[in-house]
């Protein structure tokens, strides 16, 4: 029988114990990623996922959120879903209900919501709203909103930002995706990824979360990978399958993860700013990766009392 384990990225740690619970109890690394996510999204003081997120320029909350099954590659995603608290439950109806497409967005990710039951509500709160407006302000600190100073590639993301809502003209009135991945007791394992996407994008943007290899990949046979940050740097590298591929060759998670960062590394990208990534194996080996110091990702095992933050390597 295999050793429960569950992972995430930064800020996961609201939702893991709800998870382990459901892995301790012999349920599926499908319920417990779902849990854990839902947790995350309905957290008031996160702005980066479900109600609360950051709005695009427009000053609308736009949701991403997909979900990975590692022993059938099955994967389904809603994205740019708006007036639904909780994108990943959405994601796995899709998964369940709607299994003839991987992907729904917008309009129609609404509709099916809709249909399925879910219930409504208002997501932009006034803390949101509040922060989305200060942020414009000049500042020493990233756009990420991980406590880390900003990067080139953050001043030239707001300045375009800028131009985007002024363009826009926003009514009145720190992005940071979550991963969590998990392996259950019978070995199967899952990715599931939510994110209220980049704050002030351009209405209908759609990173790296809601795409299968980009944001998150999953495959039971050699590991699970997923991604935070700046997501058009991860689908061009197609970052979490890439990582996935390493762990197919031998490579350990962590060593699988820095490598990755260290492709993308190279890619030309005026907006440039971090990129993070972790790893979870069939065998409940784990490990993550960033370009900062300091950054860390959420451990919990069947043993835990509470997430362990471990360090992530710096690229």
């Amino acid at each position: 029988m295999t050793q429960p384990v569950i992972i995430g990225s930064e800020r996961s740690e609201v939702g893991l114990p709800a998870g382990m619970a459901v892995l301790r109890d012999g349920g599926s690394a499908l319920d417990a990623v779902e849990i854990a996510l839902r947790h995350c999204e309905n957290n008031l003081e996160d702005h980066y996922v479900g109600t609360g997120g950051l709005p695009n320029a427009r000053g609308d909350v736009e949701l991403d959120a997909s979900i990975m099954i590692g022993s059938t590659r099955a994967f389904a995603a809603v994205a740019a879903l708006r007036g639904y608290p909780n994108p990943i439950s959405v994601a796995r109806a899709v998964l369940e209900k709607l299994p003839q497409h991987a992907l729904l967005v917008g309009e129609g990710a609404g509709l099916f919501a809709a249909e399925c039951g879910f219930t409504q509500a208002e997501l932009l709160t006034d803390e949101a709203r509040k922060l989305w407006r200060e942020a414009l302000l000049e500042t020493e600190e990233a756009v990420e909103g991980e406590n880390t100073d900003a990067t080139p590639g953050d001043t030239a993301y707001r300045q375009a930002a800028l131009e985007l809502v002024r363009r826009l003209t926003p009514h009145d009135g720190p992005w940071g995706t979550i991963n969590v991945l998990a392996l259950d007791r019978s070995g199967e394992l899952v990715a599931g990824v939510s994110t209220s996407g980049y704050p002030y994008k351009y209405p209908g943007r759609v990173g790296d979360s809601a795409v299968p290899g980009a944001g998150n990949y999953c495959d039971l046979r050699y590991g699970a990978a997923a991604c935070t940050g700046r997501g058009e740097l991860s689908m061009r590298g197609t970052g979490a399958r890439a990582v996935v591929e390493l762990l197919a060759r031998g490579e350990d998670p962590e060593a699988a993860c820095a490598a990755m960062l260290a492709d993308v590394a190279g890619m030309p990208d005026e907006f440039r700013s971090e990129l993070r990534v972790l790893a979870l194996t069939p065998d409940g080996r784990h490990g993550a990766a960033a370009g900062q110091a300091g950054s860390v990702y959420a451990l919990m095992t069947a043993d835990s009392a509470e997430p362990e933050m471990r360090p992530r390597r710096v690229v």
